[in-house]
């Protein structure tokens, strides 16, 4: 039981080094947000957002993601190896984590997302994970807006230059002192009613609307 306890503290002490070098490094990059005041102010007239991120993004956000503490957000985010970095970095940024995915504890963890998206809250979802494939928008966020009435709000970030990662995501780190741009697309709606043909053609919008920014 010790040895447990020194390894939950030492990777505690890991995840809270690695956000902090995280946070340093970012403060190099030359970050520029676009198109953001409208959602919002639309959270701040009693909606909810759910906010549409590819992996491959998620490192350029996490610092610029600490502002949004006062939505009480919440992001989604699976049970695998990589979500076991992701979600305790995530929460230091102030969001809280609904662990699960498709292929893991997703009924649970999406109830809890629609019950925060029910009361207002800002939400966020790695919108092609836990491994795949690489830019498809998986059904769950659709489902979570159809359910809570939010709106989904894609998230895209174009990096001036980077270094990307052979992994499944080309997951990409910006270079320092780069310029990199964090942009919100054009919202999608879905009628709580809407059939299967309505939820799919919502889905794909959001994919083809994120897809130009796909790096690979």
């Amino acid at each position: 039981m010790k040895k447990t306890m020194k390894r939950g503290v030492r990777s505690k002490g890991v995840v809270w080094l690695l956000y902090r070098l995280v946070r340093a490094y970012t403060c190099l990059l030359r970050i520029r947000v676009v198109n953001e005041s409208l959602w919002q102010r639309h959270i701040d007239q009693g909606g909810s957002v759910v906010l549409c991120v590819f992996h491959q993004h998620f490192f350029s956000l996490i610092r610029h993601f600490k502002r949004y503490k006062r939505f009480n957000p919440c992001i989604m985010i699976s049970q695998s190896r990589d979500g076991d970095i992701i979600a305790p970095v995530a929460q230091l940024t102030g969001w809280t984590v609904a662990r699960g995915s498709s292929s893991r504890g997703g009924k649970d963890a999406m109830e809890d997302m629609i019950q925060r998206l029910e009361m207002g809250c800002l939400g966020a979802n790695l919108v092609d994970g836990p491994t795949g494939p690489m830019g498809k928008v998986k059904p769950g966020v659709v489902r979570m807006a159809q359910r809570s009435g939010a709106w989904l709000v894609p998230c895209v970030v174009i990096p001036e230059s980077a270094w990307f990662f052979h992994s499944w995501d080309r997951f990409f780190i910006p270079k320092p002192l780069s310029r990199v741009t964090i942009k919100y697309l054009p919202m999608e709606t879905i009628d709580g009613r809407a059939t299967r043909d309505g939820f799919e053609q919502t889905r794909k919008h959001v994919e083809t609307a994120m897809a130009p920014y796909l790096l690979r």
